[in-house]
């Protein structure tokens, strides 16, 4: 399906379901269209009411309280991501044959004919990161190039501004790809697949199969993980382009086909002229921040998709020496007495704090917070061996506390039952108590943040902010 499928929008009647990051860009373009908009929302707050009256003032019907009716005379719906596929609204339009589209499919679809080709990054966990990643390399290779769409940089506003760009590096969530049906990406990778949002999807084959969308229709590569067999899966049942191929990366030693690490060196056996026998060292594992196992896995799969776009190797080097990782990343925040203290508040699901705490040999481990219907099991039973010590915080702590019992009984664990602003500043003092020099002290919480904070990035800066208390009164 090209882009220019519906090239007349003059007088086309659209819905728009949800207001926000996504919804109201899209009505506003939809409306410069010529379109007939409408957004409805669930939402009746004063939030919704000030963006309505924003809309209105353009033009722009929109029905507030009401997201589950269809108005009248839809002919296409294009929805915000967050929204759950069983809606009232999308059965109603199933049983009107009204098409349901995302964001990502609204601007896939308005993309001019000499469009950017999208190098495109989904899974679980370094989204975010290998985009980045993916981007800084592409712009050492002297190329135009912007990191967008989950990410929080508009894909309708890449695809519609007045920047021409050569390639775009995309950032895809589950929901983005659901509503995603006629996306072809020049290339795309999964970078890992675990339990998540499985509450939206309806379970984790259905999870899976949407991140597997991104490699339909692939032109050159498909990037999938040797560590992770699902992503392997989702490759094998795609439908590609004539010559595409499967290409993976492992932080061993790579095979035919692969990318992976050999003496502390990041190593090309895909885009190389005969692969069975001859490697490109690209970079070496210090030009990587933080080296980490899991961000040197992010960095070989952005490697592995600017090769695949024919970036030299020179740029990935280049590109991952500039690259800066976002804050509450696995972000070294100081040394105290002798004691590391590292902040990944970023890791909100078991499968991140797993990755995280793989990075340490001693670890005093503050977790916990809203735990989303996630078990603990498996997480502590790996990490076991690396715990110092524990302190738990938040709301859904006993659930971490349960699997320590069964799992790490020997590691002793502070329990900290309060949620005020203090609570942070007292989880660091108790973990400084557990801490013994050369230990790492790792805000990695495997939960949300909301019971105590409004986000991970203000639980990373209350942490940020105990840990330099810490040091002043060291």
């Amino acid at each position: 399906m090209g882009s220019q499928e519906v090239t007349d929008w003059q007088g086309k009647h659209v819905t728009v379901a949800g207001l926000g990051v996504s919804g109201i860009p899209a009505a506003k373009v939809l409306h410069g269209l010529g379109a007939v908009v409408t957004v409805v929302n669930d939402g009746d707050d004063e939030r919704s009411r000030a963006q309505a009256a924003e809309l209105e003032a353009l033009g722009i019907t929109v029905r507030l309280g009401d997201g589950a009716t269809l108005p009248e005379g839809t002919e296409l719906i294009v929805t915000a991501p967050g929204w759950k596929p069983d809606k009232p609204l999308f059965a109603a339009a199933a049983a009107a044959s009204v098409p349901v589209w995302g964001d990502v499919e609204l601007a896939w679809r308005l993309r001019g004919p000499d469009a950017a080709p999208w190098l495109a990054v989904t899974g679980t966990n370094g989204k975010t990161t290998t985009v980045q990643m993916l981007a800084s390399i592409l712009k050492a290779a002297g190329l135009r190039t912007a990191a967008v769409g989950n990410i929080g940089v508009s894909l309708l506003d890449a695809v519609l501004g007045e920047e021409r760009y050569d390639v775009l590096a995309v950032e895809l969530s589950s929901y983005q790809l659901h509503w995603a049906p006629s996306l072809r990406a020049h290339s795309g990778a999964v970078l890992n697949l675990a339990p998540d949002h499985l509450d939206w999807h309806g379970s984790m084959e259905a999870y899976a199969a949407d991140k597997g969308r991104i490699y339909e229709g692939n032109r050159v590569a498909c990037v999938y993980n040797l560590a992770d067999k699902a992503t392997e899966d989702l490759v094998r049942e795609a439908d590609v382009e004539e010559g595409c191929r499967a290409v993976g990366f492992t932080l061993g030693t790579p095979g035919p086909s692969q990318l992976g690490v050999v003496e502390g060196i990041l190593v090309d056996r895909a885009f190389v002229e005969n692969r069975q026998k001859n490697a490109q060292e690209l970079a070496e594992v210090s030009d990587v921040k933080p080296p980490a196992p899991h961000n040197i896995a992010n960095a070989l799969a952005a490697a592995a998709l600017a090769r695949a776009f024919g970036v030299p190797a020179a740029a990935v080097r280049d590109g991952l020496r500039a690259f800066t990782p976002d804050a509450h990343r696995i972000a070294h925040v100081a040394d105290v007495d002798g004691v590391a203290y590292v902040d990944d508040s970023k890791a909100t699901n078991t499968h991140a704090a797993e990755a995280s705490l793989a990075a340490y040999e001693s670890i005093v481990w503050i977790a916990g917070g809203l735990a989303k219907g996630a078990t603990f099991d498996e997480l502590v039973a790996k990490s076991a061996k690396r715990l110092r010590g524990v302190v738990l915080i938040g709301a859904d702590r006993a659930l971490i506390r349960e699997a320590l019992v069964r799992h790490a009984p020997e590691v002793p664990v502070v329990d900290l039952d309060r949620t005020d602003t203090g609570a942070m500043l007292a989880a660091v003092r108790e973990a400084r108590g557990l801490a013994r020099k050369g230990d790492t002290v790792l805000l990695a919480p495997a939960c949300a943040s909301m019971d105590m904070f409004a986000n991970y990035n203000k639980r990373g800066d209350a942490f940020a902010e105990a840990v330099r208390e810490l040091g002043a009164s060291a």
